[in-house]
């Protein structure tokens, strides 16, 4: 039954437009070496639904203010000046339409015309009820095991793929096109040949993109999970881990909990113990100097607690999150891992969350959880293999969100030039297409259609936290009700019972009553004792 819903899930699927980065209709040698990738619109049959106005096919216009000096290459990596090494025309949509082909809507609007606003709200996991638990769990499974129609992933460089005569992509799961998102972001740069490789580089990390990467990334996976599963009132939940003394999400409810028999792995209770990872072998490919090739690399790892104390001592407190969140600066200095008294660097674990300095020798905030799990999540470039990812990311960004509206900064307050490659304003962000730029994405969610709930009042907050109390209650409620009319009829059943014994034996003839008279409430005194009680009581007042 289940391979049947599989089955039916992806045929659905294979009708869905394409919204994302390496579409299949992009990923072809013809399109390689035209370097053009502007599908047309199923909805009027032209490039980009350019007849319908919702976007046209435009020349990409490639950043050209200068990055720091972190990276001191040009022209090596194919993500450089994204995307201008695989194609250099895509569709630019008009309005809020949105995707490769311009035939979706953009975040937080819906509609054939997409003009109609809504908001989701993202809650803390254990608010959600069982039922929703359970749910949330079975789409991450459906879409770990239903392969992706809509795009394929890159396992060769550009000069690999010799200029685009040659393509090499692979097919791979819903799921684990975000797991390769996700390596190939931060990957490190490949210089040509065996262990030649620039590892101080990442397109989504050490830098001010940090924040509005994963804010786009997010946004992205929830998108396709509705699309996939056809539920669009599907919203991720976030992990709330401020204090926690272990990984409370690790159970086979939720996570996974630890397999009795090696603590590196998952409960074979959980459905997460069968996944397979990708992309989770850096230094491999650095040895050989290729790319990921997306195969399967073995289970899911995870032994939390078990990690090296001296990097991170505990998960982040209360007290560290409130320091963070009162950093006012967005960035400071180089915008990279020494930054001092920077919101980012100090949210993202490299900032001391006590001070705010720079460099720090342990990992805090963002990082402190990676580094927790000691498994596959401690591996930035193959975190995303573990389901925990999305949770403990949701969680950062509701972070990045409150920080948004309590400084309320300007689009100009994010940084034009200077920032390590990949991370100015205008450049446009790896590996999307389309295209998106960092500071779009410097602004608060409620402009992209999502709120988080522990933003919203106390009155709605205290409800959403007893929904799962309330949906327990709902599920007894029936047994209560039983019980009590049980009760109540066995009582009246008794008192029947009692006050007929009690006429029977009270009838002439019918010999001693079990139920003895009992002494009158007030007592029948004589002259002199009824004297002495009012002496009594006078003497006590």
């Amino acid at each position: 039954m289940w391979s049947l819903f599989l089955i039916i899930a992806t045929f659905v699927v294979c009708f869905a437009p394409s919204f994302q980065q390496f579409p299949r209709r992009c990923a072809t040698r013809e399109a390689l070496l035209s370097k053009e990738c502007c599908p047309s619109w199923d909805g009027d049959g032209s490039a980009c639904g350019a007849s319908s106005g919702r976007g046209f096919c435009q020349d990409v216009q490639a950043p050209t203010q200068p990055d720091g000096p972190q990276y001191p290459f040009s022209g090596v990596d194919d993500r450089e000046k994204w995307p201008l090494v695989f194609y250099n025309r895509t569709c630019q949509c008009a309005g809020n339409y949105m995707g490769s082909n311009c035939g979706d809507c953009k975040f937080g609007f819906y509609g054939a015309n997409c003009n109609e606003r809504r908001e989701s709200v993202r809650r803390n996991v254990f608010h959600l009820s069982r039922a929703e638990m359970s749910q949330y769990i079975s789409y991450l499974n459906l879409a770990k095991n239903t392969m992706s129609t809509d795009y394929v992933v890159v396992t060769g460089t550009y000069e690999e793929m010799e200029n685009g005569s040659n393509p090499m992509f692979a097919n791979v799961s819903v799921y684990d096109v975000y797991v390769w998102m996700h390596y190939y972001v931060s990957r490190d740069a490949l210089l040509g040949g065996p262990g030649n490789v620039w590892t101080d580089v990442d397109f989504a990390h050490w830098a001010p993109g940090f924040l509005p990467w994963h804010r786009l990334y997010l946004l992205h996976w929830e998108n396709d999970i509705r699309k996939l599963t056809g539920d669009m009132s599907f919203v991720m939940p976030y992990w709330d881990w401020r204090d926690a003394g272990d990984c409370d999400v690790c159970t086979d409810e939720l996570m996974g909990a630890r397999s009795p028999g090696d603590p590196d792995l998952l409960s074979p209770g959980s459905v997460f113990s069968s996944w397979k990872v990708i992309c989770s072998q850096p230094g491999a490919y650095n040895e050989r100097g290729v790319l990921c090739d997306a195969s399967q690399e073995g289970p899911l790892r995870r032994n939390p607690g078990n990690h090296n104390r001296n990097l991170v001592p505990r998960l982040p407190s209360s007290a560290e999150v409130a320091f963070t969140l009162g950093l006012r600066d967005y960035d400071t200095g180089p915008m990279d891992r020494t930054a001092n008294m920077s919101f980012r660097n100090t949210m993202e674990g490299f900032g001391d969350p006590s001070t705010g300095r720079g460099s720090s020798t342990r990992m805090g905030m963002h990082a402190a959880i990676h580094v927790f799990m000691n498994g596959t999540m401690s591996s930035v470039q193959g975190s995303a293999n573990d389901p925990i990812f999305l949770l403990h990311h949701a969680y950062i960004d509701s972070l990045y969100e409150q920080w948004l509206r309590v400084n309320q900064p300007s689009p100009s307050e994010y940084p034009d030039s200077g920032a390590p490659i990949g991370h100015n304003g205008d450049y446009n962000m790896v590996p999307f297409l389309p295209l998106y730029k960092n500071r779009e994405f410097f602004l608060s969610s409620k402009e992209l259609g999502y709120e988080y709930s522990s933003l919203q009042d106390s009155n709605t907050l205290l409800v959403e936290s007893m929904n799962p109390h309330m949906e327990n209650l709902l599920q007894v409620w029936p047994w209560l009700l039983f019980v009590g009319l049980l009760g109540a009829a066995v009582a009246v059943l008794m008192t029947v019972g009692v006050n007929a014994m009690r006429r029977y034996y009270q009838a002439p003839g019918k010999g001693r009553s079990p139920f003895p008279e009992r002494e009158p409430l007030i007592p029948a005194y004589s002259m002199e004792e009824e004297a002495a009680v009012h002496k009594s009581y006078q003497t006590a007042m």
